[in-house]
């Protein structure tokens, strides 16, 4: 049984989805550079930094926004991502090293699960399924449902909300900065998870997060940073 100092007073934990729960990051670069060479597009300096936290149709708002030539509508650009991107995340996207255990473990303590993300909901929802998990949330919301992306603390709200716990005695899980402030905003314990995709924020990372973890085993080893 866990007796993770990190999981003291905590009744709901709630996971962003990419690079935080799943192996994923990778796609969306990969995904841009096809749709940039698609479309003859060239991208600003800066451009993925000015997506961080945004939800799937902010996102595909500030490409239009960047790329006024772009003669596609929001729902259209929406679609042609998720479909550059289904085949990748059902067939060589995998959960994070210790994960599915720490789930499993969770739900034999009764903690209440959810995922609040910027991805896109059929995404979401196939990845889910392919990788048999998800009838172990209690809650799935997503960014554009809500609104507004990270920072915002509007979803992470949501999932409180809908898991029937109290945002004080929530944990969320989060690998990048914007995310990382949308749980501190919601009133939430934040615990920042080590990925490839923000090696280079791991600094900033560490300044917002209550922890950081490099996987899921450091919390039942209680190896994990405490900040």
């Amino acid at each position: 049984m866990l007796q993770s100092g990190m999981l003291n007073n905590i009744d709901g934990i709630i996971f962003d989805m990419d690079g935080t729960l799943i192996d994923s990051m990778w796609i969306w670069p990969a995904v841009d550079i096809d749709f940039f060479e698609k479309y003859d597009l060239d991208p600003p300096e800066n451009f993925q930094v000015g997506m961080e936290g945004m939800s799937y149709a902010e996102t595909a708002q500030y490409f239009l926004d960047t790329f006024p030539t772009l003669s596609l509508t929001l729902q259209e650009v929406m679609d042609e991502w998720t479909e550059m991107a289904m085949e990748k995340y059902l067939t060589q996207v995998p959960l994070k090293e210790g994960a599915r255990d720490f789930l499993d473990e969770m739900k034999k303590r009764g903690i209440k699960l959810g995922i609040a993300t910027s991805n896109g909901r059929e995404l979401v929802d196939e990845t889910l399924k392919v990788l048999e998990i998800a009838e172990m949330f209690d809650s799935v919301v997503t960014a554009g449902e809500v609104g507004a992306g990270k920072p915002a603390p509007d979803v992470y709200l949501k999932v409180a909300s809908e898991i029937g716990i109290d945002p004080a005695r929530c944990l969320v899980f989060e690998d990048v900065p914007m995310g990382i402030l949308a749980g501190k905003n919601a009133g939430m314990r934040v615990c920042a998870v080590e990925d490839d995709f923000s090696r280079e924020q791991r600094s900033r990372k560490k300044e917002l997060a209550d922890y950081y973890i490099c996987d899921y085993h450091e919390i039942k080893s209680e190896s994990y940073e405490v900040l």
